[in-house]
């Protein structure tokens, strides 16, 4: 959680002065939510997770670097997508993200698919994919999550409401009370959660990850949290009311709690706490110099991964090495690719 969110104090700082390309898409009073959350699945049996703009977390604990962040967010020759997609609109099977797309609820039908897949050749793996609290009232999220319910996919849904869809109130776009009640119209287990709670998150989802690998299919799951920042870094939040925001960084702080928790009931010293804040900020600091160092992308490097028999393609440099993701297909042999 800290380094999510140094890592996006720094991103910010950058997109003050003009190095980072495009928008800007903060996490600010959320970072519980998809740090805990990752944590509960096993990358050792292949789980994978499907994030949102606001997940930045759950990438950095299935394996991201803060080094490629900021080279994709700046748009660089050596970023994830060799500066052809910003932000954090990359994935990597390896490593058990998938690349996000942007329109709400569109990742439920897609992990439905990943997970279907699975389950059909009877692999112990569990898919987990993030919607906002607006995504529950697309026709995508109620196909996808409708579809993985009726095959009894490994899945977890998790709705991170955090009380606007961009600048919409809940109360505005459902008349639902609590999303979890959504759970029931779709005959999956529903679980609602302190978002703000890194623990109370992860041992909710971790409770979802083992229904879903025992092969008893879909929980939806409802983090309760709030969003600090606007929508974007050019979003002034003029929505919100008066000293809401400050009410919940006094309060409700996920960070803030964590600690207490650690120096309280854990006996962890100040100086261990500002030991891996020392770790955080060198460790940010190195990939910023490694990013503005990086080169623009190459002209070229528009028809990388084009076109059969491109002019040149050289693996990216966290990639050398790196082929099982080419060396086996993710397709069922069923669906027309055969193993020989």
């Amino acid at each position: 959680m800290r380094l999510t969110r140094q890592l996006e104090e720094r991103l910010v700082n950058l997109y003050r002065q003009t190095k980072v390309v495009g928008g800007l898409f903060r996490s600010l009073g959320q970072e519980a939510d998809a740090v805990g959350s990752a944590y509960a699945l096993d990358r050792s049996k292949g789980d994978i997770l499907s994030p949102l703009i606001r997940n930045l977390g759950s990438m950095l604990v299935q394996g991201a670097k803060p080094n490629e962040i900021l080279r994709q967010y700046m748009a660089k020759g050596d970023s994830p997508t060799r500066g052809r997609e910003l932000n954090i609109h990359y994935g990597d099977l390896v490593r058990g993200f998938i690349g996000q797309i942007s329109h709400l609820g569109d990742m439920v039908p897609v992990m439905a698919g990943v997970t279907l897949s699975f389950k059909m050749r009877g692999e112990d793996r569990v898919g987990l994919v993030y919607v906002g609290d607006g995504a529950t009232s697309t026709g995508a999220f109620h196909e996808g999550i409708n579809f993985a319910a009726v095959q009894r996919c490994p899945l977890v849904v998790v709705v991170e409401n955090n009380g606007y869809a961009y600048s919409t109130p809940l109360s505005k776009q459902t008349a639902a009370r609590q999303l979890v009640d959504k759970a029931i119209g779709y005959g999956v287990a529903g679980e609602q959660a302190d978002g703000n709670d890194v623990l109370a998150t992860y041992e909710v989802t971790k409770r979802a990850v083992d229904r879903a690998r025992a092969g008893e299919g879909v929980t939806l799951i409802e983090l309760m949290t709030y969003r600090r920042k606007g929508h974007a870094e050019h979003d002034n939040q003029s929505y919100v009311p008066n000293g809401e925001i400050d009410r919940w960084a006094a309060s409700n702080d996920p960070v803030d709690r964590y600690v207490r928790v650690l120096t309280e009931q854990y006996d962890v010293k100040a100086d261990e706490m500002s030991a891996i804040d020392a770790r955080i900020v060198e460790e940010i600091d190195r990939a910023t110099d490694e990013a503005e160092s990086s080169p623009m992308p190459e002209p070229t490097d528009a028809l990388v991964g084009i076109y059969a028999d491109p002019p040149s393609e050289q693996p990216l440099w966290f990639r050398e090495g790196v082929r099982s993701a080419v060396e086996k297909h993710e397709r069922p042999a069923s669906w027309g690719t055969h193993d020989v």
